[in-house]
């Protein structure tokens, strides 16, 4: 490929028709950097995580009506058994006022998934709209990485409209940012507190957890999935140097962290004044004491006390070194290079996590700028590349998602926080790709008529359209068939 290509297509999030190549394609990279600090892409409107949080909350509070109110008593007597009977005692039959009360869960249940479902599918809309418009391509690939790196999946009703608000909310305005804020308002997000249940972690010792342990309720206690995967996937990495023992101090540090109102659990009577889906500190199920993690003490603080801890992993050398080979992967190949590794490991140690000081030192990695194509483009890739190369400017979002679902890679729904892999192996196998040919015949029955694909694939890859391909296209038998073609071509498929 050549570099236009490559900043195109590996940089950025492939070229639009109506667009020119970069003449400097490095410094056309950098100077998005500088445009998306001082005016971000504009989102179109789209759900907040406070308007997403109080639908949940106005669900929660009619379930609560629901189980408060004692059923009605039946309106018939029951009939006396005679003193001498002798036949055997039968069970009242079921009174039919359980109907009504169960009709009035179901309803309000399915009001919030309705509710929810929508909230979903405006940020589906909202994310495709900037990807398929924006004038910073980069800035919004990396989005796309962070939104990765830091993984939610709306896989509950709580999370169903909270997912693309952790994206919105989080990622977006930290990006061109630290590390640390990044850090910071991901993991005190409503979307991120709810998804590994930090919302109901009780500090064994807290008031709270010594009243639950007195009545013996045993559900209520320690959660240790936020504070792992904060170590093991969002900083540290697997397996650099921490114990079970540093996990689980950490997570006593993080008790008392829940979300306003919708929380539930331990915490909802102390959140319940809070506006739906804010933070909230609660000293009441905070673990008091000091903590010791990773060999350094931290003095009890309540909701300092983690922040301290975060703060640490934020610019820890592990942590460096992870997310150097995870940007390192995404851009240059499924083996990071260790050249370029350490490139990035030194660029974020040195400027203390400054995230455009790592862009900069990775724009200039020559290992991302081989001309083979160094990665196989996920599914949501290569639909927003498909999207803008034929120039569609208003894709409906339930079109989008029914896309997505069919190739495999549901938005912000990875089912694990890991988030969705970043190599071939999960996206090139032969069931994937026919999916993809599938949805490229689809795109070409509704444009092929209208669209020269031998004359957009230049346009498409600069000085990178391989003899293989033009000479597919020369011989289609028809518009159509020559622009599906492209769309399954290995310029298209590839970065």
């Amino acid at each position: 490929m050549s570099e236009a290509a490559i900043a195109l297509n590996r940089f950025g999030l492939g070229a639009r028709a109506d667009e020119s190549p970069p003449t400097d394609p490095r410094n056309w990279l950098a100077t998005q950097i500088a445009a998306y600090q001082t005016t971000p892409a504009p989102i179109a409107a789209a759900p907040t995580s406070a308007k997403v949080a109080a639908d949940l909350a106005a669900y929660q509070a009619v379930q609560r009506q629901i189980r408060q109110t004692p059923p009605p008593t039946p309106a018939t007597p029951p009939i006396a058994t005679p003193p001498m009977a002798t036949q055997p005692m039968t069970a009242p039959s079921t009174t039919p006022a359980a109907a009504p009360r169960r009709d009035a869960k179901q309803l309000a249940r399915d009001t919030a998934q309705h509710a929810a479902q929508q909230d979903y599918a405006d940020l589906v809309g909202a994310r495709t709209a900037v990807a398929i418009a924006t004038p910073t391509p980069f800035a919004e690939r990396l989005v796309w990485f962070w939104s990765n790196h830091f993984a939610v999946s709306a896989d509950k009703l709580e999370l169903i409209g909270l997912s693309g608000t952790l994206e919105m909310e989080a990622i977006r305005p930290h990006v061109m940012g630290r590390f640390a804020d990044m850090l910071f308002a991901v993991e005190r997000h409503p979307a991120m507190l709810l998804y590994l249940d930090q919302a109901v972690s009780v500090g064994p010792d807290s008031p709270v957890g010594a009243r639950a342990a007195a009545r013996g309720q045993r559900k209520v206690g320690l959660n240790e999935n936020l504070a792992r995967e904060i170590m093991e996937l969002h900083t540290l990495g697997v397996r650099t140097g921490y114990t079970q023992a540093d996990v689980t101090e950490f997570a006593r540090a993080m008790t008392g962290w829940t979300v306003g109102v919708i929380g539930g659990g331990p915490a909802a009577r102390f959140v319940a004044d809070r506006p739906p889906g804010s933070f909230a500190f609660v000293p009441d199920i905070h673990q008091p004491g000091t903590r010791t993690i990773l060999g350094k003490t931290y003095p009890a603080g309540e909701e300092g006390q983690a922040r301290a801890a975060l703060a640490d992993f934020a610019v820890h050398l592990a942590t460096a070194r992870h997310i150097a080979t995870k940007l390192a992967r995404h851009f240059a190949g499924d083996a990071p290079p260790p050249a370029m590794v350490a490139r990035l490991e030194t660029a974020f140690r040195r400027s203390n996590g400054d995230l455009p000081t790592v862009y900069r030192a990775l724009i200039a990695s020559p290992e991302a700028w081989r001309p083979a194509p160094a990665k196989f483009k996920t599914p949501w890739e290569w639909a927003v590349s498909s999207y803008r190369a034929l120039g569609l400017a208003d894709v409906k979002p339930q079109a989008v998602q029914g896309l997505l679902n069919q190739l495999g890679q549901p938005v912000w729904k990875p089912g694990q926080p890991i988030g969705y892999d970043d190599t071939a192996p999960s996206w090139a196998g032969p069931d994937a790709v026919m999916r993809r040919v599938e949805a490229a015949e689809r795109f070409a029955a509704r444009s092929g008529a209208t669209i020269d694909a031998r004359a957009l694939a230049p346009r498409l890859f600069p000085d990178a359209v391989s003899p293989a391909t033009t000479q597919a296209l020369a011989r289609a038998e028809s518009p159509g068939q020559a622009l599906a073609l492209l769309l399954v071509s290995p310029e298209m498929m590839r970065r």
